[in-house]
């Protein structure tokens, strides 16, 4: 369902969605795409596609470096706030997100998040105006910025990260080979990334950069992938099968992006 979103504050070209899982997401006209799947549900994909599996199979850290691609509407950085608090977890947690669109963070200081988010006022907004934001067991920071250069200036090794761009198809640059070279140059030697995306092309990337891939599914949300530099208790898909059986498929590179 589509609303009109007259807040003059943000950019004109997004609109509203209601999800199916009762909370908002907003579509985008730029990329033509919403930020989140509106039939998993905004809320409910952030937590079952990201936070849950990633914390599920990450390694136990005392404290834990998560990367935030991209941190849009912030429901990833949120929805790891709320799952850690919800399990009274004692690890630390330093939140890195670069973002492209300023006016859009500025403006989320009034926008209609779930009442899963409602403690966090105060957080979502210092964010909005700081772009910064850290207590004791907390710190959070958003990158202004091409998330292409952002991610050169970060000196932290990166634990998790949570791949969840525009698609491929409507923003290829932050799926590609290289991408994804530079996403592991930055992770520890045993960073667990999720994403939405189940496409070859895309696991193709994580392999080829030594990631180990595997397919993830819930009961209320689609298949969606994980991507390891370790070994994880589950099914791995092969990669190397899928390769012979399509001899074809390759990786999405930068240079496929030069016109």
């Amino acid at each position: 369902m589509f609303q009109n979103l007259y807040n003059p504050i943000l950019r004109e070209q997004k609109e509203i969605v209601v999800t199916n899982d009762g909370s908002c997401t907003l579509y985008s006209a730029e990329f033509d795409e919403c930020y989140h799947s509106s039939s998993d549900g905004a809320l409910n994909e952030s937590l079952q596609k990201h936070i849950v599996p990633a914390f599920k199979f990450a390694a136990k850290k005392e404290k834990l470096t998560i990367l935030d691609i991209c941190y849009g509407l912030g429901f990833n950085t949120l929805a790891t706030l709320w799952y850690h608090k919800q399990n009274n977890l004692e690890s630390k947690l330093h939140i890195i997100a670069p973002e492209l669109d300023r006016n859009l963070v500025e403006s989320l200081k009034d926008f209609d998040y779930p009442k899963e988010f409602e403690s966090f006022r105060d957080i979502i907004k210092t964010l909005s105006k700081e772009f910064f934001y850290e207590d004791k067991q907390i710190k959070i920071e958003i990158l202004l910025g091409d998330a292409r250069e952002e991610i050169k200036k970060i000196s932290s090794k990166i634990d998790i990260i949570y791949q969840d761009a525009f698609s491929p198809k409507k923003n290829p640059a932050l799926w590609t080979y290289e991408w994804f070279r530079d996403l592991k140059q930055i992770s520890s030697k045993d960073a667990l990334l999720t994403t939405y995306s189940i496409a070859t092309p895309i696991r193709l990337g994580l392999f080829e950069n030594g990631f180990r891939v595997y397919e993830y599914k819930t009961n209320t949300t689609r298949k969606s992938t994980i991507a390891s530099l370790k070994e994880l208790p589950m099914d791995e898909v092969d990669m190397k099968l899928k390769l012979q059986r399509n001899p074809s498929a390759k990786a999405l590179r930068d240079s496929d992006l030069i016109e």
